[in-house]
This record gives structure tokens, sequence and C-alpha cells, in this order.
């Protein structure tokens, strides 16, 4: 068991992000900071028949100041709940768990949450209940500056940065087409593997 860890919010995102839960007695999402683009703060990657997709929830930027986290509010003008639930349909609707979790992350995928905040901490929460992980994340009150503290990890689980987390291997759907993948959203785990998926954390 390590200590007080530091997350950014994010959306489905990889098994890394769960270790660290997994492993820590205090779980801080930082909700001070300014949003940073292409990131998993918005972002997951699935992996279908054709290889990698990543879904993206759209978001009201601003104007031309720079935004807190905790004051970005989805944009619904763009149908993306449909199109993220038929995705992760079509991509894991094979999967031997994808009927015993799915509806439970559709129900909170299609309701309308105003800030991606909510709607990250919602799915977050489902999939510790999921995997069993008993940790009460909780918002952080202030930003606290890079490397100013330990445990933080709000900038190395980046899409853009290669991780040093070794992913234990698993069965995936689609591993004839396209050979074991890392880095995936953590559902891929979950749908594939089920009870047994906090395992391979």
């Amino acid at each position: 068991m390590s200590g007080k860890i530091f997350l950014s919010t994010a959306y489905l995102p990889p098994a890394e992000y769960f270790a660290r839960i997994k492993d820590a007695s205090e779980v801080l999402v930082e909700s001070e900071e300014n949003y940073h683009k292409q990131s998993y703060r918005n972002r997951c990657y699935i992996m279908t028949a054709g290889g990698t997709q990543f879904l993206t929830v759209p978001v009201y930027m601003g104007s031309l100041h720079k935004t807190r986290i905790r004051d970005i509010r989805i944009d619904y003008s763009k149908r993306w709940q449909t199109i993220h639930s038929r995705a992760l349909r079509t991509a894991y609707n094979s999967s031997p768990y994808f009927l015993y979790y799915s509806e439970a992350l559709d129900k909170i995928i299609l309701k309308d949450h105003k800030y991606l905040l909510d709607l990250n901490m919602a799915l977050l929460s489902e999939i510790l209940n999921i995997l069993k992980i008993r940790a009460e994340p909780v918002y952080t009150t202030e930003y606290l500056p890079v490397s100013s503290i330990e445990g933080d990890y709000r900038y190395s689980i980046d899409p853009k940065k290669e991780s040093r987390y070794v992913q234990r291997e698993y069965f995936q759907v689609f591993n004839s087409l396209h050979g074991y993948v890392t880095g995936l959203s953590i559902i891929d785990l979950i749908f594939n593997i089920g009870p047994e998926a906090v395992k391979y954390l």
C-alpha cells in the first residue's frame, strides 16, 4: 500500500490509472489545473476490428483565456454519446463480459452530465465498484505545482508519453488480428477478463 496519490481526471483511462489507485491509501483527482488538450481527460482508446480507435468527449473550451478543468462543460451539440455507445458495442459485443458491465457504463455515458469532471467521476466510481477496489477519490482544492508533491501521476499518465507501467498480458478480442495491445481503456480489460480484471493491475 502506497500513500497519497494525485491523478488527473480521466475518461475511461487505461489500466495504469487504476493500478495506481489500487495501491494508494488516498486518491486526489485534480480539479484546479487548466484544461489539457488531447489527453485522457476527455479521451480513451479502445480496440476494434480495424485497430486502435480513440473516443473523445467534445467540450467547450472557453474563448481566449485558459479554463480550469472543473469549469469544462461537455458539448452536446455533437452526437458523441450515441457514437461512443455504438462504438463500444461494436468493439466489445463479442467479449466474454460485455453483457455483464455494459449497461451500467452505458447508462452513465448516456446521461447528460453538465461538466466533464462529473462524467469522469461517475464512470470512475462505477469502474472501481466493478474492480472491487475500495477507494474514495476526492477532488483537490488547490493547484500544486508539478514536482512539488510525491505520488504525482497527473501528467505522467498521458497518451503522448511512453509509460513505464508494465501491463500483464490478458486475452483481447482482436488478438488474432492485432496481437496484444497496451494502453487501452480499462474497459478493454474489464470486458475481456471480468471479475479477474483487478488481478491484472
